[in-house]
């Protein structure tokens, strides 16, 4: 049989080739520095991975519906592994997509119960830290939003998870992230601060947990 012919030599295609999935952090943007910083790693190193970082919305139906629709999408046209990586607010939706789709997914310093500090900015003009030239401005609607979608995550979790947290996050507890993935894999670091110290370290063994045994 000539090498053509062997299946194990035939390059992917797009769609059957690994698609990773990465989600920012509340009025962040693919723009941020983990992701760009794990985007050009990929390329460097992983080419034959997808990546994928959508602007996800700041207010909640909204983000809900798009990233839903996305991972749809995806799973209809994508036989290929899909893995996802949810930094922050972005954690919350890398579980709640997992959750429904049954997804690995890697979670740094993630928000669990985000409905918890968003009333504290209803009705206040925020603006992306990415420098974006917009101004949102949250509703008690959608804080009321957010409760819903937080109920609609089992409280025993049925996806693959590994939870990657500093002590020194200055925004969220880590022993929240804790408690809730109890049981999944874990990796709580001393020091460090919200944006996760030293992210790149954990890059290469990030890759194999979220295709190695797909």
């Amino acid at each position: 049989m000539s090498q053509h012919a062997n299946p194990q030599h035939r390059p992917l295609a797009p769609q059957e080739r690994p698609l990773l999935v990465y989600l920012h952090g509340s009025l962040s943007s693919p723009q941020s520095f983990k992701c760009q910083q794990l985007k050009a790693w990929l390329q460097q190193t992983h080419p034959q991975v997808v990546f994928y970082a959508p602007l996800i919305s700041p207010y909640p139906a909204e983000a809900a519906m798009a990233l839903g629709n996305a991972l749809a999408d995806f799973r209809a046209s994508h036989p290929g592994p899909i893995g996802l990586v949810g930094s922050s607010m972005g954690g919350f939706w890398s579980t709640w997509l997992a959750e429904q789709h049954g997804l690995p997914a890697v979670l740094i310093n993630p928000a669990v119960s985000p409905s918890r500090f968003m009333p504290d900015y209803v009705g206040q003009d925020l603006k992306p830290y990415s420098g974006e030239d917009k101004t949102y401005r949250l509703r008690t609607q959608d804080v009321d939003n957010m409760r819903q979608l937080e109920a609609g995550i089992p409280a025993t979790l049925s996806g693959r998870y590994w939870l990657l947290a500093q002590r020194g996050d200055e925004t969220l507890d880590c022993r929240e992230a804790e408690a809730f993935y109890r049981g999944h894999r874990q990796t709580i670091e001393d020091g460090g601060d919200h944006s996760f110290q030293e992210f790149a370290r954990h890059m290469p063994a990030l890759v194999d947990f979220l295709f190695s045994d797909q």
